[in-house]
């Protein structure tokens, strides 16, 4: 068969063949192209609307791709140097859920750092696999969890030599990268796999002068949010597979949990979003770069404000930074980071990415501009002249070590009463309690609930961070585990 170059768009391409033919649709989905949904089809567009068709032969269907989508997956794989690629359209999530339940099994041991995005810890609850956490490093300036080291790594291969895989994040959210490249060789060593939540990483495969990414690694498994970084519509992810792993297995754990109805709107975003990547990528993230850089050294020079980088670099736990991050501690200027958050949406209409309790995060890309970035500097200069305050009384960190004494799978369907948060501590957690973004859980189920968790929690809500997790929709009351 003849290889396809990366400038096609098989998906595409075939998706503005069939809205070219006059068909006459007696199939799903029922607003048949806009006519049967008229306020939908003024309010996202005529085309939009008459390209959200359903699998059918000329298209391909996602669950068992045969032709232009198993093209697409396959230029995919291609473009990020796997040896298999995955659309996916539940959100990165399902991708690292099928990571994860692609190699354990109830009662299988995996490696990871406890800063791990929910949906490492809810795969756990769903296939009952056990999780060894290692606690990140902490950066205690910035009160940030940083990545893992290499010695906390091989520890942990040592003392669970049984385990099946190790989990690792790259970047974290901030930006930090642990050792990958002396992680994965470690784990081949020991017979684990390496399963790498790429969620704020597609870049790394396109920009130059970047950390390493996961599949040059030589990682098994990785999770690419393509949407984030990548260019492609919200939703839409990549999972990549090197030859480790049996592709045709990994895609029956997919099939467990992902749509029957993949959506073709974001199929087709995936696919035209890695031709551009491919094309377009080092130039785009040259420029991504210039922007966060120039952002950096100018509201550096304001005082207060830490936009960190590079510079934490100490060749363990932050091996390297993604120099992409526009990451900036505030608690010197007196104001949590989540305070500046607000101020900046409800002030001075600047939506960034989100702010905890120390920190913002500000995501830059070549669709930017020189005005906006400006704006943003100009913003955090007048945020400091108007509310700077002593900040005596702010909390210090973001990360507390937890106490983990009962597996995921059993606290979360174990029986449950709720108690008031205020009162919790001493209790085992039945459910999840996280600030979202960037929805790594202050508390997962199975961990000790103790009075810094407790304290911290109240904090987070105090100074208007958006928790979600629990059953209470208040935020107010937590399930625990009813001692037998």
């Amino acid at each position: 068969m003849e290889r396809l170059s990366q400038e096609r768009m098989p998906l595409y391409e075939a998706l503005k063949q069939h809205d070219s033919k006059r068909i006459a649709h007696f199939d799903v989905p029922g607003h048949k192209g806009g006519r049967g949904n008229k306020e939908l089809k003024h309010f996202l567009g005529e085309t939009c609307l008459r390209l959200d068709v359903n699998s059918m032969k000329p298209l391909d269907n996602l669950c068992h791709p045969v032709s232009v989508i198993k093209e697409a997956q396959e230029l995919a794989a291609e473009a990020f140097g796997a040896d298999e690629a995955f659309f996916i359209v539940n959100g990165t999530t399902a991708a690292v859920q099928a990571m994860v339940m692609s190699t354990c099994k109830a009662g299988d041991k995996i490696i990871m750092p406890r800063n791990v995005h929910r949906s490492a810890i809810n795969a756990l609850v769903v296939c009952g696999a056990l999780p060894i956490y290692i606690n990140p490093g902490i950066n205690k300036e910035l009160g940030i969890p940083l990545g893992m080291s290499v010695k906390d790594v091989e520890e942990a291969i040592n003392s669970n030599p049984e385990a099946k895989a190790i989990l690792v994040n790259n970047p974290t959210y901030y930006g930090i990268c642990s050792d990958l490249g002396q992680i994965v060789a470690l784990a081949h060593e020991h017979n684990m796999l390496v399963l790498v939540d790429e969620a704020h990483g597609t870049h790394f495969y396109f920009g130059e002068d970047m950390p390493v990414s996961a599949m040059a690694a030589g990682a098994d498994m990785a999770a690419v949010s393509m949407h984030k970084t990548g260019g492609s519509l919200t939703q839409s992810s990549i999972l990549l597979c090197n030859k480790s792993m049996n592709a045709d297995y990994v895609r029956q754990v997919i099939n467990l949990t992902q749509t029957t109805s993949g959506s073709y709107l974001l199929m087709s975003s995936l696919d035209i979003a890695r031709k551009n990547l491919s094309m377009n990528g080092k130039e785009m993230f040259r420029k991504t770069v210039e922007f966060a850089q120039y952002a950096r050294d100018e509201i550096n020079k304001l005082g207060g404000y830490y936009a960190f980088a590079e510079e934490l670099a100490d060749g363990d736990a932050v091996y390297a930074f993604d120099k992409t991050k526009l990451s900036i501690h505030t608690r010197a200027v007196g104001l949590a980071g989540i305070e500046v958050y607000d101020l900046l949406r409800d002030e001075y209409d600047i939506q960034i990415e989100f702010g905890d309790i120390g920190n913002i995060l500000a995501i830059v890309s070549a669709g930017d501009r020189n005005l906006e970035i400006e704006r943003l500097i100009s913003a955090l200069s007048e945020i400091k002249r108007l509310y700077e305050k002593d900040k005596t009384g702010l909390f210090d960190h973001e990360y507390i070590n937890p106490d983990v004494v009962m597996a995921p799978q059993q606290a979360f369907y174990g029986e449950k009463h709720s108690v008031p948060i205020i009162e919790s501590a001493g209790e085992i957690c039945g459910e999840f309690v996280m600030c979202y973004p960037p929805g790594i859980p202050i508390l997962a189920p199975g961990e000790r609930i103790t009075e810094d968790i407790v304290n911290y929690i109240l904090y987070a809500k105090e100074k208007g961070c958006f928790m979600t997790g629990t059953q209470d929709m208040k935020i107010e009351n937590i399930n625990v585990v009813t001692k037998s």
